[in-house]
């Protein structure tokens, strides 16, 4: 096991589907493993591969009412009941932004041995297995903002000291000439 860097906002990984997982192998519970001791060095509430910059579909989740991970999963809301409240993201250290999500949620996948799976979250729990599982869609929290939380959270994420700008283009002092001849 091994605890590994995470990718940081502006990652294309971060925003590209995953893609299902199809062999329930080694190599699939090594990646679980190291889900896992990442989340615990990070003291995270959940850890998606993609974060990882492993384009599968499986997440790792600790929460005060359950631990584990999910293969392949897929949502069910039972009810229309909503909360709103603060989330955040290792993809986006430090930083917290309030977020509407569905209160309650069943998530169904698979193990990392391919065995059937159910997680029933409420609360935070609930609001953990929607964060990831939207990772293993290409969806950040940030898409689940109203414009004007977004604005604000876009502004705070370029003033954060682990935001990498794009780099300065420098123009040459001696113009296009000669280049559009």
């Amino acid at each position: 096991m091994t605890v590994m860097p995470i990718r940081l906002f502006g990652d294309p990984v971060l925003t590209t589907p995953a893609a299902e997982v199809v062999d329930f192998d080694a190599r699939l519970r090594r990646l679980v493993k190291d889900l896992d001791e990442t989340l615990v060095d990070q003291r995270g509430s959940g850890l998606a591969a993609p974060q990882l910059g492993v384009g599968l579909r499986v997440f790792v989740f600790r929460d005060e009412d359950a631990s584990g991970h999910l293969v392949n999963p897929v949502l069910r809301f039972p009810d229309e009941e909503e909360q709103d409240g603060p989330e955040g993201c290792l993809s986006m250290p430090g930083l917290y932004f309030d977020t509407r999500r569905r209160r309650n949620v069943v998530a169904k996948g698979y193990d990392m041995h391919g065995r059937p799976l159910q997680v029933v979250g409420r609360g935070h729990l609930a609001r953990c297995l929607q964060h990831e599982t939207d990772h293993l869609d290409g969806v950040l929290f940030l898409d689940r903002m109203d414009a004007t939380r977004r604005k604000a959270a876009l502004r705070a994420i370029r003033e954060a000291p682990w935001f990498a700008t794009p780099p300065r283009v420098k123009l040459s002092p001696h113009g296009p000439a000669g280049l559009f001849r």
